[in-house]
């Protein structure tokens, strides 16, 4: 199963995790839309805005955007640091996510959202990411093939409870290869996400180390 923009817009997925009672805190509609709007105050006003994609934004974004680069984060790498215990595992066995971290650097994707409809996308974006706050949102500088550029992007918070910080490579594996949850299964979250990054002539060692332990093959990076 794959979320859906229908999803977002009718709050199914928030309902869901609402009704399961695992998740430690559900931000309010009121704590969801405070966050945007701190957000935005340190945007100027009518401009675009653009959004940093490092994992399923890339393959599964479902907000509108008039445009998508390949860009560079610096001082975040991407990493399997999150549990999951709803989406994509179980209390019992948790599956895992991949968060944007402290150090490094991250070779993604950036979405252009139009001025105008820029609030309203970002409202829906914010409900896919934002629900159980184990993400933060904050501006990062990135850079592309026309310069630099400051996009939003979701870190993952530390202080959260499912933040699992360095797991060996066998652990992630084992994890990723059993997690299965309500909207699908960490195995084809991984599968989904190198393949995408593949396309975009993208190479990560730890997401690559990962899908040669599940899949028994790393994929092969191809220039664009």
């Amino acid at each position: 199963m794959t979320i859906t923009r229908h999803d977002l817009e009718t709050g199914r997925i928030r309902k869901a995790i609402r009704e399961c009672g695992i998740a430690p805190r559900l931000l309010s509609d009121q704590e969801l839309e405070a966050s945007i709007a701190r957000v935005l105050a340190k945007h100027p006003r009518g401009h675009d805005v653009w959004v940093f994609g490092y994992g399923s934004l890339i393959w599964n974004p479902l907000f509108h955007y008039t445009q998508r680069r390949l860009a560079t984060v610096h001082g975040y790498h991407r990493r399997y640091c999150l549990w999951s215990v709803i989406g994509r595992g179980t209390p019992d066995e948790p599956g895992m996510m991949l968060g944007l971290d402290r150090g490094g650097r991250c070779r993604g994707v950036a979405f252009r959202l139009e001025a105008a409809r820029a609030e309203d996308e970002l409202r829906l974006l914010w409900c896919r990411e934002m629900v159980t706050g184990a993400y933060t949102p904050r501006w990062v500088h990135a850079r592309d093939a026309g310069g630099p550029l400051n996009a939003i992007a979701f870190v993952v918070d530390r202080a959260h409870p499912w933040y699992a910080g360095k797991v060996p490579l066998s652990r992630i594996a084992s994890a990723v290869a059993q997690g299965k949850g309500m909207i699908g299964s960490s195995a084809d979250y991984l599968r989904q996400t190198c393949a995408e990054l593949v396309a975009h002539g993208i190479s990560d060692d730890h997401l690559f180390q990962v899908h040669e332990a599940v899949f028994g093959a790393a994929p092969k990076p191809k220039a664009l």
